[in-house]
C-alpha cells in the first residue's frame, strides 16, 4: 500500500515542478517580450553595429585570400580604403550631391502639389495629405486672405504674437537640432560597434557559446558559425547589388536627361538594401521626380526602373546570391511589412538579416544537412 502512494505523491511532484518551472518560462518569455517592445530602437541599434561588423570581417577575410598579412592589419586597410573612397566622393562630388538633392527635394514638392491639386480637382479628399506651404501657412496664421483690390494694411503685431511667433521658431530648431544630434549619434554608435565587433570577432562568438549551457555549447558553435557565414555572404552579394543598382540608375538617368540623376541613383544603390519594398520606394521617387522634365521622360524613366528591377530580381539575385540566402520573395515580404508596421523603418530595413537568421536556426534544428555544414 506504501508503494502506490510514494509514486503518486512523486507523480504529483513531478507534475508541480512542470508547473512551475513552465510558469517561469512563460514570465519569461513575456519578460522578453516587453523589453524586446520597449527597447526595440535599441536593439535594433546593436544589430547594425553587429551587421557593419560582420560586413567589415567579410571583407577583411575576402583580402585575405589576396594578401597574407595579419587580421588586424587587414582591417584596417579596408577602414581606411573605405574611408578614403566615401571623403573622395564628398570630396569630388559633395557640391553636386548637395545641389542636386535641393533640387531633387523640390521637385518631389512640386511633383506632389500637383498630384494633390489633381486629386482634389476629381473629388478626392486630400484632407489628410498636407503639404504646407509658406503662403498657406502665412494665410492661417493671420486669418483668411483679402480680397483683390482691398488695399494691404501693414500692422505691427502685438507682444502676444511675437511671442507666439519665437516659441514656434524655438521648437521648431530644437526639433531640427534633436533629430540631428539624434542622427549622428545613432550613427557614431553603429560605427564604433561595428568596429568593435569587427576587430574582436573571436571575443564576441566565444562570449555567445560561453552563454550556452555546457551541454548545448557544441549546437550553439555551429549555429553562431553558420549564421556568421550566412550574413557574410549575404552581405558582400547585397553590396555588389547595391552598386550595379546605383551604377545603372545614374547612367541611365544621365541618358535620359533627368535633373539629379546622380543622387538619384545613390539613393536607388541605398534603397536596394530594402529588397521588395527598397525598389518600388526607389522606383516612385525616380518616376515622379522625371515628371518635371515631362511625360517623354517620365515614361522612360518607368521603363528604366522595370528594367532595373528585372535586372535586381532576375539576375543580380539569382547569380550573386544563390549561395548567399534562400528566402521565397512572399515569405520575405510579409514578415517585411510585418517588422515595419510594428518596429517602423529600422524593423523594414533590418528584416532580411533577421529573417535570415531565423532560417539558419530552424534549418539547423530541423536538421537539414545545409545547416549543419
Amino acid at each position: 500500500m506504501t508503494e502506490p502512494s510514494d509514486q503518486r505523491l512523486l507523480a504529483r511532484n513531478d507534475l508541480a515542478w512542470s508547473i512551475a518551472v513552465g510558469g517561469i518560462a512563460v514570465v519569461l518569455f513575456l519578460a522578453l517580450l516587453w523589453f524586446a517592445w520597449h527597447f526595440a530602437a535599441t536593439l535594433f541599434l546593436i544589430f547594425a553595429g553587429m551587421l557593419l561588423g560582420v560586413g567589415l570581417n567579410a571583407m577583411t577575410d575576402l583580402l585575405g585570400r589576396a594578401i597574407r598579412l595579419p587580421q588586424a592589419l587587414r582591417l584596417v586597410i579596408v577602414c581606411l580604403t573605405l574611408a578614403v573612397l566615401l571623403s573622395g566622393v564628398l570630396v569630388l562630388g559633395g557640391a553636386t550631391i548637395a545641389q542636386q538633392a535641393t533640387v531633387l527635394s523640390n521637385t518631389i514638392k512640386s511633383q506632389l502639389t500637383t498630384v494633390k491639386s489633381f486629386l482634389e480637382k476629381n473629388g478626392v479628399d486630400t484632407s489628410y495629405f498636407e503639404l504646407g506651404s509658406a503662403g498657406e501657412a502665412a494665410t492661417e496664421a493671420g486669418g483668411a486672405a483679402a480680397p483683390a483690390g482691398t488695399p494691404t494694411t501693414h500692422n505691427i503685431p502685438g507682444a502676444g504674437a511675437l511671442a507666439s511667433s519665437g516659441g514656434a521658431i524655438v521648437s521648431q530648431t530644437l526639433k531640427v537640432l534633436l533629430g540631428t544630434v539624434s542622427a549622428v549619434g545613432n550613427f557614431f554608435i553603429v560605427l564604433f560597434l561595428g568596429l568593435a565587433f569587427a576587430a574582436q570577432p573571436s571575443v564576441y562568438r566565444n562570449g555567445l557559446i560561453f552563454i550556452a549551457p555546457n551541454k548545448y555549447r557544441t549546437q550553439t558553435s555551429a549555429i553562431v558559425d553558420r549564421i556568421g557565414e550566412t550574413l557574410k555572404r549575404w552581405l558582400l552579394a547585397q553590396l555588389l547589388t547595391m552598386f550595379a543598382v546605383f551604377a545603372v540608375t545614374w547612367i541611365g538617368l544621365t541618358l535620359i536627361g533627368i535633373q539629379s540623376s546622380f543622387i538619384l541613383g545613390i539613393q536607388a544603390g541605398l534603397l536596394a538594401f530594402i529588397p521588395t519594398v527598397g525598389a518600388l520606394l526607389g522606383g516612385l521617387i525616380v518616376v515622379l521626380a522625371s515628371f518635371a522634365s515631362g511625360w517623354v521622360a517620365a515614361l522612360s524613366a518607368f521603363f528604366l526602373f522595370l528594367g532595373v528591377h528585372a535586372l535586381e530580381s532576375y539576375v543580380l539575385t539569382p547569380i550573386i546570391q544563390r549561395q548567399a540566402l534562400d528566402i521565397p520573395p512572399a515569405t520575405l515580404f510579409a514578415f517585411q511589412i510585418l517588422l515595419g508596421v510594428v518596429f517602423g523603418i529600422w524593423g523594414l530595413a533590418l528584416a532580411l538579416p533577421l529573417m535570415a537568421i531565423a532560417k539558419v536556426m530552424i534549418d539547423y534544428f530541423k536538421g537539414e544537412p545545409a545547416a549543419l555544414g
